[in-house]
């Protein structure tokens, strides 16, 4: 039996498989927003999984260091500790800073800790060159995609630092690079005041004294306690909010994430609708290119079922070559996108299934242009 669909593909070879990598570029740009919001998901984790933390203290009312401002003086360390069920206490800071590297400048989040306390967010997996911070003072820990090596010194503020080590793939949740501090260092940065501003309120009379402070305090519990219970215990005693780790997650990758994820969920159903349509056009646009060829099919005989079957078959091969080159096109350019991507295959199979149906769907405006076709269309010329 006569395959019509590949007779036709074979005389229109060229333009085809052309046609099929056009679409297939627009389902790739698909695959990779896909992949935006997928790394977007990762990126806000890397720190939360780093710390390992069971509780985060952080000031009333807030949702904690990541998506509000939040300030606590440092001791409250060891008034949590005092706790029981608590078994360890860290002050954290958190800020954004601009390095101004011998390229260009650098959008960064600082995190400062104190280096001898238990809690150390440097990942000694992601540490791909030198060491971690064992100083107070004046050496930094950098993320590799910043473009600081290490030895360099760069100048934050008021002092030089010295880079001491460097990591690989740590950003915070906005997918800006990580650079780690000593907890002094991040207090002075963020909390101190200059030396104009303490004059001006000196002259104003104003006390220009500020008590130490810190963005947030992490704690880990004993085993045998509740970590809930622990932490509604905190809550009436320092009147400080208190969130677990997975309620932090669900800050991170809920609150801070939601808004973007329904853009590019929006962004993403455009792009396959406007697919759709492209890949419905086209077959239109082939099924009237050969409408002479389908009359003289119908003239002679060849049932309409057969005809259709062919306008099926040469749109599900268009949507499948298209999304095989789209598939192709993102794995290519992926990697060269400033954030986080992230393909799965389960995206990816997604997206197959929708194109198939997408593909079916757009072939009925082909179906419908040949069983209007007139068989004497042949004769006229």
């Amino acid at each position: 039996m006569i395959n019509l669909a590949k007779k036709d593909i074979q005389h229109t070879f060229g333009t085809f498989i052309v046609t099929a990598m056009g679409v297939g570029m627009l389902l790739g740009i698909v695959l990779i927003m896909m992949g935006v919001y997928r790394g977007m998901i990762v990126d806000a984790k890397v720190l939360l999984d780093d710390l390992k933390v069971d509780l985060w203290v952080v000031q009333e009312g807030t949702l904690g260091p990541f998506a509000e401002s939040s300030r606590v003086h440092q001791d409250l360390k060891e008034s949590v500790y005092a706790i029981e069920g608590v078994s360890k206490t860290a002050g954290l800071t958190f800020q954004n800073l601009q390095l101004y590297t011998s390229k260009k400048p650098v959008r960064v989040m600082a995190v400062g800790f104190n280096p001898f306390d238990a809690f150390n967010p440097i990942s000694p997996n992601r540490l791909v060159a030198g060491r971690g911070l064992m100083r107070d003072h004046y050496e930094l820990v950098v993320s590799d995609n910043i473009g600081l090596k290490l030895g360099e010194d760069i100048p934050i503020g008021r002092h030089i630092y010295h880079i001491v080590g460097v990591t690989h793939g740590t950003v915070s949740s906005g997918g800006d690079p990580l650079v780690y501090m000593s907890l002094k260092d991040a207090q002075e940065l963020q909390f101190s005041y200059s030396n104009e501003r303490i004059r001006n309120d000196r002259a104003r009379g104003i006390n220009t004294t500020v008590s130490l402070m810190v963005n947030c305090v992490v704690a880990n519990i004993r085993s045998g306690y509740s970590v809930e219970e622990v932490a509604e215990n905190i809550r009436k005693s320092k009147h400080k909010s208190v969130y677990t780790q997975e309620e932090q997650n669900d800050i991170l990758t809920k609150n801070l994430i939601e808004r973007a994820s329904k853009q590019i969920g929006l962004f993403t159903a455009i792009l396959i609708i406007v697919s759709t349509i492209i890949i419905a056009l086209i077959i239109y646009t082939m099924t009237l290119e050969k409408m002479k060829e389908i009359s003289i099919m119908k003239l002679i005989g060849i049932p309409n079922m057969m005809i259709m079957k062919m306008i099926v078959q040469e749109t599900v091969l268009l949507g499948v070559l298209a999304f095989i080159s789209g598939n192709i096109f993102s794995h290519i350019i992926y990697s060269k996108f400033p954030k986080r991507v992230v393909l799965e295959p389960s995206d990816a199979l997604l997206l197959f299934v929708v194109i198939l149906f997408a593909s079916v769907l757009s072939s009925i405006v082909g179906i419908k242009k040949v069983i209007h076709a007139d068989p004497a269309a042949a004769i006229g010329g």
